[in-house]
């Protein structure tokens, strides 16, 4: 058996192979272009990543099945009957609907979206940003005038133009604030609170589909891609964690079969995964939008060259010698919800070198997810250990630093790839494989030692307080 599993992310696609025996090996890997056409609009060219879809899959070669992850809230309008795209997709990170999402919060609204889809009122989730196409691109309403116009996440542009299926699945429709967590079907009160039509959007599948077939081999595998990164790690219990630091840093953890309210503390709800005939799993997310994102805004700012310049330090830690890095270069998500809130450095002397900046940028990433970690536990009893993944899983001074911060093991997984690995597992769950191959045992782990404790926790959420009012200041 030979799955591909393909791994279409905010800054490129991956495509990988997965065995019967469990064994992952890249075979292909591509760059998008990132387009930012006004302050605060990030948008992709979805010709492009659909090119480098098709690309990912012709380079796995033979293959009994596929599984495609994806962005998340990612979106993109398309013409049904050509299956043009109308605009370029505008990307979980645009925040150019927060003044409509603000007008509806300041209306009220915000109670019926939580109640319903679980979300909080934010330019992250989809819902606002696919009407923005209907307001603001002339084609769109005459498409929708006949009937032709197209709505839906990256997914469903995917599936219509490599299957031609006109589909999502439970997990993606879960990220746009139209869907009910409990029909798990679109909800025609939220459809008409953001004035979207419904008869523009996707059917909603389970995650492992059908979601028909690309040049004979079916695909049978759809989903975001923390939510695949979950699968991934091996997660399946109630309270196990990952977090994935790759342009943002996202937590999940596994909260069973029924749904958890954590609008108390800035948590969202969200479908983990559903697989047919079945019902599905729900987890808890938070997420910290800038990860590696600021890591590499550092790197173009010149404050360091080499990634293992920022894998030690021989100082003690910033956040305690009286410096704190907010990182907030795109508002803060969970627990605050604050799109104003701006990216800042606190505690700058004329003695602050570029490592000490870059040392408390680091700090900065860790304490977000901790605060992060410590919402999700008010909800749920957490494992012991928290499995993490991406780009800057790699640095061995984030990882002392949230071990510390949270008081649990940081364990790495062995296997590379873990959002493709999900990808592939799920995609093979699709094929109607009953036993999967086991997971490899972690690669390393990392147990706190204590060197950051409350003080450090409240010189940050001081520093946070501060980064959230500086644009009204």
């Amino acid at each position: 058996m030979r799955v591909a599993a393909v791994d279409q992310g905010t800054t490129g696609t991956k495509s990988c192979v997965c065995d019967g025996e469990g064994a992952l090996a890249s075979v292909a890997a591509f760059e998008h272009a990132q387009f930012y056409p006004r302050p605060g609009h990030v948008e992709h060219n979805p010709e492009e990543l659909l090119r480098h879809v098709t690309g990912a899959i012709a380079a796995a070669g033979k293959v009994d099945a596929i599984g495609i992850d994806n962005q998340g809230e990612t979106v993109i309008a398309w013409d049904a009957a050509t299956g043009r795209p109308i605009h370029n997709a505008i990307v979980w990170q645009d925040d150019r609907t927060s003044a409509v999402t603000g007008r509806l919060k300041a209306e009220g609204a915000e109670e019926l979206t939580r109640a319903i889809a679980g979300l909080p009122l934010d330019p992250y989730f989809s819902a606002a940003k696919l009407r923005w196409f209907i307001d603001h691109v002339r084609e769109a309403k005459e498409l929708l005038r006949g009937k032709r116009l197209r709505l839906g996440t990256s997914d469903a542009f995917f599936l219509a133009r490599l299957t031609g299926e006109f589909a999502t699945d439970v997990t993606t429709a879960s990220r746009t604030s139209l869907m009910s967590l409990d029909t798990f079907q679109w909800d025609e009160r939220l459809c008409d609170l953001f004035g979207v039509p419904m008869e523009c959007l996707p059917e909603i599948r389970p995650s492992t589909g059908p979601f028909g077939a690309h040049r004979g081999v079916p695909v049978t595998a759809s989903l975001v891609d923390q939510q695949a990164a979950l699968y991934g790690h091996g997660c399946a219990a109630a309270g196990d964690v990952k977090i994935t630091f790759g342009t943002g840093a996202f937590a999940l953890a596994i909260a069973g079969a029924e749904r958890v309210n954590g609008s108390r503390f800035g948590i969202v709800p969200t479908v983990a995964w559903q697989q047919r005939a079945e019902k599905p799993h729900f987890a808890l997310e938070g997420g910290v939008y800038n990860a590696a994102s600021a890591v590499n805004w550092a790197r173009q700012l010149g404050l360091f060259a080499d990634y293992a310049e920022i894998g030690h330090f021989d100082k003690p830690p910033a956040i305690l010698r009286g410096l704190a890095f907010v990182p907030a270069l795109s508002g803060l998500a969970c627990p605050h919800w604050d799109r104003s809130a701006a990216g800042l450095w606190i505690g700058l002397a004329l003695d602050t070198t570029r490592a000490d900046l870059m040392q408390s940028l680091i700090e900065g990433v860790a304490l977000r997810a901790g605060e992060v970690i410590a919402a999700l536990g008010e909800l749920l009893p957490l494992a012991a250990a928290i499995s993490v993944d991406g780009g800057m899983a790699r640095n061995p001074y984030l990882l002392q630093v949230l071990a510390d911060v949270t008081g649990r093991t940081i364990v790495v997984p062995s296997a590379t790839g873990l959002t493709a690995l999900g990808t592939a597992r799920m995609a093979m769950r699709g094929l109607g494989v009953a036993t999967l191959p086991e997971l490899p045992p972690p690669a390393s782990s990392v147990r706190p030692v204590g060197t950051y404790g409350a003080q450090a926790r409240s010189r940050f959420a001081t520093a946070v307080t501060r980064a959230r009012g500086w644009k009204e200041a």
